[in-house]
């Protein structure tokens, strides 16, 4: 079986260390060990990580190789600005755009993120999907680790 290729925001790196978040996050480790997983993420996270504490820097470089951090576009960036011109995410929040963006060109199907409130929610994932079926585009899942790690309980 082929590990399901997942695409993580920064809020789920984090989250490693996060008390809120912490056990559910490390799971993912676990599964991603058993090859159940593949994490990707992209140059947005990285920018994003570069301004957190060191032991976060230090997991993304231990998680992360360069075939795994995908890179932004000059149609990931137009995608993203057309999420926002729909009103999907609040001006000041371009990088969730972009790592939906990001995430939905590499298609990959499924993001994960702790973000409730810009990114994993029913009606932020209607509307980004609106976007892409607007522009061609397939639909991508946003989700928390919790529904990636739910169901795989006798691999943990």
């Amino acid at each position: 079986m082929q590990a399901t290729e997942i695409y993580f925001d920064t809020s789920v790196i984090g989250g490693y260390f996060d008390d809120e978040f912490k056990t559910e996050t490390r799971r993912l480790w676990t599964l991603r060990k058993k090859s159940l997983f593949q994490f990707k993420t992209s140059t947005i996270t990285l920018e994003e990580i570069s301004k957190a504490p060191a032991l976060v820097r230090d997991l993304f470089a231990k998680t992360f190789d360069e075939e795994s951090i995908l890179t932004s576009s000059l149609e990931s960036e137009e995608l993203a600005r057309a999420y926002m011109e729909r009103g999907v995410v609040p001006a000041k929040y371009f990088d969730d755009a972009q790592h939906v963006a990001i995430c939905t060109l590499a298609r990959i199907s499924c993001l994960a993120s702790w973000n409730f409130k810009h990114l994993a929610n029913l009606q932020r994932e209607n509307a980004f999907n609106g976007v892409n079926l607007l522009h061609g585009y397939a639909q991508v899942r946003i989700v928390s680790p919790l529904s990636l790690i739910y169901g795989h309980e006798k691999e943990i």
